[in-house]
């Protein structure tokens, strides 16, 4: 068999081993009856180090580490990832239990089929914690084989914090952690411009390449470090800007019992996420980042480019708008998750229409990449294992408002003369769903078929709804259509206050469903 790795189940957990044929037959008496081989595709050997993931968490692990799981196995890349645990809180506990190994589940619908599969993810090879190891930490810094740095500390992650300091082991931010650990490896390597890493941010914030090397050269100027190094930060290694798309529910709580009996092996650390992904990867050198990283050689949804705006632009009108657009209303009219809207003969069509009639024809793209994309929304929005809650998406609804409708509706107008018709109404739904008095735990509180629902957002938001929530129809329209502080300017555009005000009369005259689907059908 030979000495490389391969996974045995036993009755506890998944776990990794070396030399099976040896680790059998040194648990003759108790465990040999009760192991047995699993195969995963491809022999799960140990790989050099060659990125470090700063986070632990869920996404990173059904995202990144599955990704290099995959084209480690297609054998377009030969790659062994370090996490780093980035916080002084948690525990890697329960991953070096099963010596980095666990199981992503990935379900839901793909080019009309269902999908629900399950791969045991090998890539990662080491955990470690900064703060309690943190000389293992730095010892990562002096790798050999290092090439990668990869992140995802949330979006409050990437900021600069006066309070860092280089004697501190470790500085607190993030950034902090890696211009410390980036001067260890100059250090080491005595500035080899050869040894400077190609570092990949996930935070969900825009240009985060960009802003994490400006907090790392902010905090190299402070610290006084050598100009030297600010040169080697600055021209040897690449800091990318990313954009990721895939939702990820993490463990499965309720089901884990059931899919661990179902697949043979108890594993603890099961992550489940959608079949789809997308991982845009910008540089002024894509193409030295492909050769790199070669992933979408493996057949995996990898885009490398130098400008990831019409992605970005792509996933927030059509993904993000989607949303934002459609739940808001669905909801005033009796609905409470993602699902119920896809099986509603209302809801379903205004989505529809939605997209593909006011959204997609203005996303920047080829247009049967947008269609395509557009297409796999609507089959991620009827995904039948997760469950999205509508309320869970309307927190902070205006500002995404602002982000995620208003430049569809500006380009619409520009573009056709006209308003776009159910864009238009989903500002009415925004400022019906919002349009409350009553105050209640840092929220208002709304009524929907005499019940109530919390409304979420920023307190001065809160309060000029409050303030303005008993005007009749027409005045309350023309203050919000007025407010530039929320949407960056007035909404004054030709007609656009009186169709709001038309379809909040709509809506107390008929019911909001029934005024969405007049604006359906035109």
């Amino acid at each position: 068999m030979g000495l490389f790795y391969e996974y045995l189940i036993d009755k506890r957990r998944i776990s990794r081993y070396i030399d099976v044929r040896a680790y059998i037959l040194s648990n003759n008496d108790d465990g040999g009856n009760s192991m047995e081989m699993i195969h995963v595709g491809h022999p799960a050997r140990r790989r050099e180090i060659t990125a470090v993931q700063f986070g632990e968490g869920n996404f990173l692990r059904a995202f990144v580490d599955w990704m290099i799981d995959v084209a480690n196995e297609a054998g377009v890349c030969d790659e062994g990832i370090a996490i780093v645990k980035p916080i002084p809180f948690g525990s890697l506990e329960r991953l070096r239990e099963q010596d980095c190994v666990y199981t992503v589940n990935l379900r839901g619908k793909q080019d009309g089929r269902t999908v629900d599969e399950h791969r045991v993810i090998t890539s990662v090879q080491a955990a470690v914690d900064c703060y309690g190891e943190y000389e293992a930490f730095m010892a990562l810094a002096r790798l050999d084989t290092l090439r990668f740095v990869v992140s995802n500390t949330t979006e409050a992650g990437i900021i600069y914090d006066e309070a860092d300091r280089l004697e501190d082991s470790p500085p607190n931010s993030y950034p902090g952690k890696l211009t410390k650990f980036l001067y260890e490896r100059y250090k080491t390597f005595a500035g080899d411009a050869g040894k400077g890493l190609m570092i990949l941010p996930v935070e969900l914030i825009e240009e985060n390449g960009g802003k994490l090397r400006d907090c790392v050269l902010r905090l190299a100027a402070r610290w006084e470090l050598p100009e030297e190094f600010v040169q080697w930060v600055k021209h040897c290694n690449r800091f990318c800007n990313t954009l990721v798309d895939r939702i990820v529910t993490g463990y499965p709580a309720a089901e884990a019992d059931a899919l661990c009996e179902r697949w043979g092996y108890r594993d603890n650390l099961i992550v489940t996420g959608e079949p789809f992904a997308l991982w845009v990867i910008e540089s002024d050198d894509p193409a030295a980042i492909q050769a790199a990283l070669p992933l979408d050689r493996a057949g995996l949804p990898v885009v490398f480019t130098d400008n990831m705006k019409p992605y970005r632009e792509r996933k927030v009108r059509i993904l993000n708008g989607g949303h934002t657009g459609t739940v808001l209303g669905a909801y005033l009219a009796g609905l409470d998750t993602v699902g119920e809207c896809m099986a509603d003969p209302v809801v379903r069509p205004f989505l529809e229409r939605m997209l593909g009639e006011e959204i997609a024809p203005q996303v920047r793209l080829p247009k049967e990449e947008v269609a395509a994309f557009a297409a796999s929304v609507l089959e991620r929005f009827e995904n039948p294992f997760i469950r999205h809650e509508l309320l869970s998406i309307a927190l902070n609804s205006v500002s995404k408002w602002k982000v995620r409708i208003l430049p569809s509706l500006l380009d619409y107008i520009e573009s056709r003369g006209t308003l776009p018709p159910l864009l238009t109404f989903s500002f009415a739904a925004l400022i019906r769903f919002y349009r409350s008095s009553e105050k209640g735990d840092g929220c208002l509180t709304g009524q929907r078929e005499g019940n109530t629902y919390r409304i979420v957002d920023d307190a001065q938001v809160l309060s000029f709804f409050a303030e303005h929530a008993g005007m009749d129809n027409r005045d309350y329209a023309a203050a919000c259509c007025g407010n530039a502080a929320f949407w960056g300017r007035a909404l004054d555009m030709a007609g656009f206050c009186d169709q709001v005000t038309h379809r909040l009369d709509r809506m107390d005259a008929v019911g909001v469903k029934a005024a969405m689907k007049e604006a359906v059908e035109g």
